[in-house]
C-alpha cells in the first residue's frame, strides 16, 4: 500500500513539474511559431495585391513563395547542429530578430529579382526555428509526453492562419494608401514587427535546458531528469545518423507530408477567388476555415496518439484521407461549398499526420544527435515548401489550371502513406541511435 502511494505521489509531483514547465515554454513557443508561421505564408495574400503592382507571373510568384525554403533548407542543418553548443536561447534570439527585420523589408520589393532575394534571405535568417523547437522540446518532454507538447505549440500553425487570414486582408484594406504604401506593403510591416520584440525577449526566458532553469529547484530537476530517463543526458554522434538510411525514408515521406500542406498554404486564396470570391475581407474569413480544423485536427491528433502510445495509422490513416479528399476536389468539384469543405478536411488531416510525425524522431533517435538528425530530416523534408508552391504556379501557368498541380500533390500524400505502413523501425545500438526499444505502441511508427 505504501509503494502505491508514493508511486502516487512521484506522479502528482512529476505533473506539478510539467504545469510549471508548460506555462513557462509553451506559451511563448506558441506564439514565436505562430508569426513564424505568418510570415511564411501571409505572401499569399499579398498576391492578391502586389502581383499587379510588381507585373508577377503566377509562375513567378509560385518560385519566390517557395525560394523561401532554398534559404531555409540550405541554412538549417549548420544551425542546429549549433544549437547545443551556443544554447537555444542565443540561437533562437538571433533567428527571431533577423528574420522579423527581414520580413519587414518586404515593403521595399519593387521587382522580381528583389522578390526573389528577399524570400530566399528570411528562409536564410529563419533556418532551423522549428527543427531547433523540436529539438528543445525533446530536452525537456519523455515519449509520453512529446507528441502532446508537441501539437500544443504547432497548434500555432492554424492559429496563423485562424488570426492571420483576416488580419492580414483587413491591413491590405484598411492601411492601403496610407503614408504612400500599399495595403501589402503594410501588412509585411505590422506582421513582421512583433518578432523582433519577440527575439529580445527570448534571451531573457528561455532556458538552454533543464539543467540551467533556475525556476526549477533541485527536486524537480531530479524528478524531471528520472522522467526523461538516461537518453537525455546521451551525446550520440550525428554521423550515425547521417548512415542510417530510415533516417533518410522518413524525410522523404516527411517532404511528401510537407508539399502539399504549402501548396494549399500558399495558393489558398488564390483558389478562393478563382471559385468567385471578389471581396478581398471576405476572402480572408473563408481563408480561415481551414485553419480550424488544423487546429482541431492537432489538438485531438497529439492527445490520442499519445494517449494509444501509438504514432503509424495516426500517421498513415489521416494522408489517406487527405488524399481522398484532394482526389475529390480536382476531379469533382462542385463550386466554392465544395471546394471549402474538401480543401477544409484535407487541410486538417495533413496537419495532423504532420505533428504526430515528428513524435518518431524524438523517439527512435536519442542525445543531442537528435538535433542533426531533426534538421536533417527536416532539411530534406521542407525542401517540399518549395516544390509544392512552384509546381502549383508552373500547373497554373502552363495550363491555365491548378488542377495538374494539385493532382501531383495528391500522389504525394498517397506516397507518404505507403512509406508510413511500410517502414519499420527497429533502432539499432549506435552512438546516437536509441539502443532499446521504441516505446509500446510506436515500433514501426515512422
Amino acid at each position: 500500500m505504501s509503494a502505491i502511494n508514493q508511486v502516487s505521489e512521484g506522479d502528482a509531483s512529476v505533473a506539478s513539474v510539467y504545469r510549471k514547465i508548460n506555462w513557462r515554454l509553451l506559451p511563448f513557443l506558441f506564439i514565436g511559431f505562430m508569426f513564424a508561421y505568418l510570415d511564411r505564408v501571409n505572401v499569399g495574400f499579398a498576391k492578391l495585391q502586389m502581383q499587379n503592382d510588381l507585373a508577377l507571373s503566377d509562375a513567378a510568384y509560385g518560385v519566390g513563395a517557395g525560394i523561401f525554403f532554398v534559404g531555409y533548407v540550405l541554412f538549417e542543418l549548420p544551425s542546429n547542429l549549433l544549437l547545443p553548443k551556443v544554447g537555444a536561447r542565443v540561437t533562437f534570439s538571433r533567428i527571431m530578430v533577423l528574420w522579423g527585420i527581414t520580413s519587414m523589408c518586404m515593403l521595399f520589393v519593387n521587382s522580381v529579382p528583389v522578390f526573389y532575394a528577399l524570400r530566399f534571405l528570411l528562409g536564410v535568417f529563419e533556418a532551423g526555428f522549428a527543427p531547433g523547437v523540436l529539438f528543445y522540446l525533446s530536452r525537456w518532454y519523455g515519449p509520453k509526453r512529446i507528441a502532446g507538447a508537441i501539437s500544443l505549440v504547432w497548434l500555432a500553425g492554424p492559429v496563423s492562419g485562424i488570426l492571420g487570414s483576416p488580419l492580414s486582408t483587413w491591413i491590405m484594406t484598411t492601411f492601403a494608401g496610407v503614408g504612400g504604401l500599399a495595403g501589402w506593403q503594410w501588412m509585411f510591416l505590422l506582421e513582421a514587427a512583433p518578432c523582433v520584440v519577440l527575439g529580445v525577449v527570448a534571451f531573457f526566458v528561455l532556458s538552454d535546458g533543464p539543467a540551467t532553469a533556475k525556476w526549477l529547484d533541485q527536486e524537480e530537476k531530479r524528478l524531471l531528469g528520472a522522467e526523461l530517463g538516461t537518453a537525455a543526458g546521451q551525446h550520440g554522434s550525428f554521423r550515425a545518423v547521417a548512415r542510417d538510411p530510415k533516417v533518410y525514408i522518413l524525410a522523404v515521406a516527411y517532404l511528401c507530408i510537407i508539399s502539399p500542406i504549402y501548396a494549399f498554404g500558399f495558393w489558398l486564396p488564390t483558389i478562393l477567388k478563382l471559385e468567385g470570391v471578389t471581396s478581398t475581407q471576405q476572402l480572408g474569413w473563408y481563408a480561415a476555415i481551414p485553419s480550424v480544423a488544423a487546429a482541431l485536427a492537432i489538438f485531438f491528433g497529439g492527445r490520442s496518439s499519445d494517449r494509444r502510445g501509438e504514432r503509424r495509422y495516426h500517421i498513415a490513416l489521416p494522408v489517406f484521407v487527405a488524399f481522398l479528399s484532394v482526389m475529390a476536389w480536382v476531379c469533382v468539384g462542385g463550386g466554392l461549398l465544395w471546394t471549402i469543405l474538401l480543401l477544409t478536411l484535407a487541410t486538417g488531416m495533413m496537419w495532423m499526420a504532420n505533428i504526430v510525425f515528428w513524435a518518431v524522431p524524438s523517439e527512435y533517435i536519442k542525445g543531442d544527435a537528435r538535433a542533426g538528425a531533426i534538421a536533417l530530416i527536416n532539411t530534406i523534408g521542407l525542401s517540399g515548401g518549395f516544390w509544392g508552391p512552384s509546381i502549383i504556379g508552373w500547373s497554373k501557368t502552363l495550363t491555365g489550371s491548378v488542377h495538374l498541380g494539385f493532382l501531383i500533390m495528391a500522389s504525394m500524400l498517397l506516397v507518404c502513406g505507403t512509406i508510413i505502413l511500410s517502414l519499420r523501425l527497429t533502432p539499432k545500438a549506435a552512438a546516437g541511435l536509441a539502443s532499446g526499444p521504441i516505446p509500446a505502441g510506436t515500433r514501426g511508427a515512422g
